[in-house]
């Protein structure tokens, strides 16, 4: 028995419903190859290959119109023929290593999320893409990857991942803790520096009791920041006043800000806060325990948070500048996997204390005397 045809001529229901409600999967949509793109263009493969990768001498109205094409085509170049021409994946992999154990994720701090975010964008501006590995991943989760190297954001002391990566002979590019090790290359900024900045701005204003708050961390940043915060006060005769944090995050931070301001028998008169937590709430804590902010405490965060510059007074902020950290590691990671850089070294990224009304003495108005009557 034959099948009655559809009405008007067409096909019949069964043929014209979509493949995949037949249970069949439709083919893929042909890739558009470099051939294709110039013949759309009307160029040649070779004009179109050199305008794509960024060589050859081609005026900037043949090279924009080569990329248009490209890109209205939806061209992408074949990802397998270059890692074999290459020889390499093309795939960093990417582990912030303090925050392994911790509930606060690191893309809850602006730190980080800035360091990620310019990581990804200069690698992929470089032709890499970044893969994000979870905290305190295990070998077996990552050895499977193709990856030509791994960027280990503030490794703890004895970090697992760095020691299975570098056995797996994997380039590793980290902080200073690294230093001198094979295969691993690190960019850091300078702590103790760092602290010296801020605490020397706290010095200029008349300050002689500053406190810290520092997380309870073994990173090295961490570390030396607690260190050349005891080194200044000794140089300086003043007493040494420093509260650690014992968790990650707005909240248990702003317990020891609690803690520091009110633990001793003289109430400090500066705050440096390097413990990463929101200003504005590190500001609120300093009202409710009865400070004015710069009156009676001066107020410095390390801080990437750009709610700092909108408080009341604004916070003066210490950024690390995690996007030169970014540049400065992905520069030097090209020169290792692209120019065969083999000596290990590394980068000093300098901080910048960024002044605002919260570290700055209001100056006294001029002491006058009613006339004699």
């Amino acid at each position: 028995m034959t099948e009655a045809p559809g009405l008007g001529g067409l096909p019949s229901p069964q043929t014209w419903q979509p493949l995949a409600r037949q249970g069949r999967t439709p083919p893929p949509a042909p890739r558009v190859r470099l051939v294709d793109v110039a013949r759309e263009a009307g160029l040649s493969k070779t004009t179109v290959s050199a305008a794509l990768n960024g060589t050859g001498r081609l005026s900037p109205e043949v090279r924009e119109r080569a990329r248009e094409t490209a890109r209205a085509m939806g061209y992408r170049p074949n990802a397998t023929a270059r890692q074999l021409r290459a020889g390499r994946a093309r795939l960093i992999g990417y582990v912030v290593g303090e925050l392994a154990d911790a509930p606060w994720t690191f893309l809850e701090s602006p730190y980080f999320a800035r360091l990620t975010g310019a990581t990804a964008a200069t690698a992929l501006g470089r032709g890499y893409a970044v893969v994000l590995l979870p905290a305190g991943s295990l070998q077996s989760e990552w050895s499977a990857l193709p990856l030509d190297a791994v960027i280990v954001a503030d490794p703890v002391a004895d970090d697992r991942i760095v020691e299975d990566l570098l056995a797996a002979r994997i380039p590793v590019f980290s902080d200073r803790s690294v230093e001198d090790r094979p295969e691993a290359h690190w960019v850091d900024v300078d702590a103790a520096a760092a602290v010296q900045q801020a605490l020397d701005h706290f010095l200029t204003q008349g300050t002689r009791r500053p406190a810290l708050v520092v997380p309870d961390s073994t990173t090295r940043f961490h570390r030396e920041v607690f260190a050349a915060h005891h080194d200044w006060c000794t140089a300086h005769g003043l007493p040494e006043l420093a509260v650690r944090a014992a968790e990650l995050g707005n909240g248990p931070v702003v317990r020891a800000v609690e803690t520091a301001l009110t633990a001793g028998p003289e109430r400090p008169d500066a705050l440096l806060v390097v413990a990463e937590a929101s200003p504005p709430l590190v500001l609120d804590a300093a009202r409710r325990l009865g400070y004015d902010v710069p009156g009676d405490l001066l107020l410095v965060c390390v801080s990437e948070d750009e709610a700092a510059v909108h408080t009341e007074p604004p916070v003066t902020t210490l950024s690390l500048r995690p996007d030169a950290v970014a540049e400065a590691g992905i520069e030097l990671l090209v020169a290792v996997l692209e120019h065969g850089q083999r000596e290990t070294g590394g980068v000093l990224v300098p901080v910048r204390l960024d002044v605002r009304a919260s570290s700055v003495r209001q100056p006294q108005p001029p002491c006058t005397s009613a006339p004699p009557t």
